[in-house]
């Protein structure tokens, strides 16, 4: 088996080049009309920990509906991922964070097979040590092996593992694609698993335009930190100027696009400097950044995406309300 990459590694590739990599993608967003910025912004180390806050919202559902469903369909799931075959699974997760729910996944496949190895990925190093920590002490007989990297710096080390591959992306991490960004992504993932390789897909469903606002815009305030800590890793780590006061975190659901999206909207007239890249952006009041989209799924648009991205649906599995999925698939 060829060596995989580990966290220290990756750390010591050039930090000029991922700082490169951000100050583009800053640059490029903030000069484009409308204004935009990339997601995973977002997951920085304080923009991690806010998301694990966001996870335990009341109004935030989705954390609890998918954990749900692994606790109650966990042994299903793993059973028929490793459909009686020889080889034991290896499991990748793009989007790792800490893994909470993950881990009750990797339990099962621990049950089935006795031992595990589990490749987490993630942009952000502070949750990744987390998982690494946790697991190790609640799951001895799982291999943690974290990888700091985008998604698509991972499919090389997908390619290395020997079959059985196991890929989840849960969390409804998929509705932050634009629909064509999705299949190509899973497509990138196709590519990268054996032809046996399987992928465990998470997905929010259509319901009420209430629930899915609420879930995106907490009473406590916490999405809105979350929000505005995009603009706070732009000063700490390109000199930014922003001042987060003259900005409001907007939630709001285009039905049209069966999606929600999140904004930062000035709240007035103001030109913000970003010292890295010798850059002044100016804002009118009430203009927004537009900094997510989460799309909404039903049943056809799952079967679809799948379909044009390598993969043929197995099984889905539900939370008992029905609010979320999560789906098996394997590659065609």
């Amino acid at each position: 088996m060829s060596p995989i990459s580990t966290t220290a590694a990756w750390l010591a590739q050039p930090q000029a080049r991922r700082l490169q990599t951000l100050a583009d993608d800053v640059a490029g967003g903030l000069r484009a009309k409308p204004k935009r910025l990339p997601p995973y912004l977002f997951y920085d180390d304080e923009g991690s920990r806010l998301f694990e806050q966001i996870t335990e919202l009341p109004e935030y559902y989705l954390t609890r509906a998918e954990r749900s469903i692994f606790v109650d369909h966990g042994r299903d799931i793993v059973r028929l991922a490793s459909d009686g075959g020889g080889h034991p699974l290896s499991v990748v997760e793009l989007g790792a964070g800490t893994a909470t729910k993950s881990e009750i996944l990797l339990g099962r496949i621990v049950e089935l097979q006795g031992n595990c190895r589990y490749w987490p990925v993630d942009v952000s190093q502070a949750p990744l040590e987390a998982a690494q920590s946790r697991i190790a002490t609640m799951q001895p007989d799982v291999s943690v092996v974290p990888l700091v990297m985008h998604h698509e710096q991972a499919f090389e080390e997908i390619r290395q593992l020997e079959p059985r591959q196991l890929v989840l992306f849960i969390g409804s991490s998929i509705g932050n694609y634009e629909p064509a960004d999705a299949v190509r992504l899973l497509r990138g993932i196709r590519g990268a698993v054996h032809s046996d390789g399987l992928l465990l897909l998470g997905t929010d469903m259509c319901k009420s335009p209430e629930t899915l606002l609420a879930a995106y815009d907490d009473l406590a305030g916490v999405t809105a930190q979350f929000n505005l800590n995009v603009l706070a890793r732009i000063n700490r780590e390109l000199g930014g100027h922003f001042v987060l006061d003259r900005f409001r975190h907007v939630a709001l659901f285009r039905e049209s696009r069966s999606r929600i999206e999140m904004h930062l909207e000035s709240t007035t007239d103001q030109l913000v400097r970003i010292d890295a890249l010798d850059l002044e952006i100016p804002f009118r009041k009430t203009e927004r950044i537009h900094t997510e989209s989460s799309h909404k799924y039903d049943m056809p648009s799952v079967a679809n995406l799948l379909a044009c991205s390598g993969f043929e649906l197995r099984h889905t599995f539900w939370d008992k309300h029905k609010r979320f999925a999560v789906h098996l698939a394997s590659a065609v």
